[in-house]
């Protein structure tokens, strides 16, 4: 096997395991905040989950920068175990949360030395031949949505048998597992020369943000995820809504409901990397946000659970080519010798719009409701389409000018 091939296989494997611990318990947040720390009362509840599930994001958007100028000095790989080492301490610590408040100042620590999958993004795109670098990050995409799906469905177990606090212990150690692996079976090929890395950030970011179409990608990115989280971090809310209170095994059937769109991700996020390699990222991009703004719009009118179910498997056909889409026209006009640096800008918006969606669309649940979320959800695919579609001319360009 390749050594690109076999970092790819050890990345994706590791984050499956990452995202299918940390899945276990963050689609309960409800439930864990009215069950364990005493949140009681729907807008109280649905506020601390917005504010909680959002603001580690706050500090992420803030930090990126800095560690991908220090990925790109010291390598991707000692980020991928810095950050997993972290993450998997403080969030047994999460365990032990008394209050709705000391949960939200985990989550700014969480944020502060997070940046494991972006860490993986970053060294496998520089790691992968250019033309598999779509193929590439669609598997590592894969991955991630793989325990995104199976972790809800193993927390909706736990919670049943061991209660919620035993699932923040359960994730802080396969985080560790996780780390483990990638230091025994990854090898960083392209390790940056850290003597070569003398500029400071100021004048990275001022490189960065003139390289064109970086602005746009970024602007991009930041869209896709606030739309995203606004609805998101809100569909165990509405699902629990579209059951009977009384009802067997409704964590289970809660799981099953937030894995829905990822079953559909997993599958052809590989598949649309792929084709982005062969007829060009910027084109699936596009047509995978009309196809997101196009399937989002039947969620507003689901009448039972079963309905909801077949509307968010609809939604994952699309959401599987968005961020793989846009990390590889990113990879493509990075900066040479700071791509860990752009994919930190990068991030950074994409923080913030995982920052601010599930904030603004925890205040606006309470006014709109959770079916007035997926119609804003709509509405920013529908802007962002037509932005995309307003630069999309240049990308093309662009992407030329990079294949000769």
């Amino acid at each position: 096997m390749p050594l690109w091939k076999r970092n790819l296989t050890g990345l994706t494997f590791s984050l499956f395991l990452t995202f299918a611990a940390w899945n276990s318990i963050m689609p309960f947040l409800p439930l864990y905040l009215e069950q364990e720390l005493g949140v009681h009362g729907d807008s109280a509840i649905k506020f601390w989950t917005g504010a909680i599930f959002g603001i580690n994001f706050l500090t992420m958007m803030i930090v990126a920068p800095f560690w991908g100028k220090v990925g790109d000095k010291y390598g991707r790989k000692l980020m991928i175990i810095r950050s997993g080492v972290g993450l998997g301490f403080v969030i047994m610590l999460m365990g032990l949360a008394q209050t709705p408040l000391q949960l939200l100042l985990l989550r700014l620590l969480n944020g502060t030395i997070s940046g494991m999958n972006p860490a993986s993004i970053a060294l496998v795109s520089t790691n992968s031949p250019k033309e598999k670098v779509g193929f590439a990050l669609g598997t590592l995409q894969s991955g991630t949505v793989a325990g995104s799906i199976l972790g809800p469905v193993i927390g909706g177990f736990l919670a049943e048998f061991l209660g919620f606090r035993q699932i923040f212990y359960f994730t802080g150690c396969v985080l560790l597992f996780s780390t483990l692996l990638v230091q025994i079976f990854v090898k960083e090929i392209n390790k940056p020369d850290s003597a070569v890395q003398t500029s400071r950030m100021k004048s990275d970011m001022k490189r960065i943000f003139c390289t064109t179409p970086l602005l746009t990608l970024f602007t991009t990115g930041f869209l896709i995820q606030f739309a995203l989280l606004s609805t998101n971090t809100f569909v165990p809310i509405f699902a629990q809504e579209l059951l009977p209170q009384d009802r067997e095994s409704l964590s289970l059937l809660i799981g099953i409901a937030v894995s829905a769109t990822g079953v559909a991700s997993m599958f052809f996020s590989p598949v649309l990397g792929k084709l982005g390699d062969r007829v060009g990222s910027q084109r699936v991009l596009f047509y995978n946000l009309i196809g997101t703004t196009v399937f989002l719009i039947p969620h507003i009118f689901v009448g039972s659970y079963l309905q909801f179910l077949v509307c968010r498997f609809l939604l994952g056909l699309c959401i599987g080519g968005l961020i793989p889409s846009v990390n590889a026209l990113i990879r493509k006009f990075a900066p040479e010798g700071m791509e860990s640096s752009t994919y930190g800008y990068s991030n950074s918006f994409i923080y913030l719009g995982m920052m601010m969606g599930p904030i603004i669309g925890g205040i606006l649940s309470g006014i709109i409701g959770v079916r007035g979320l997926f119609i804003l959800a709509a509405f920013l695919f529908l802007v962002n389409t037509f932005w995309f579609h307003k630069h999309i001319s240049q990308i093309n360009r662009d992407c030329r000018n990079y294949a000769l």
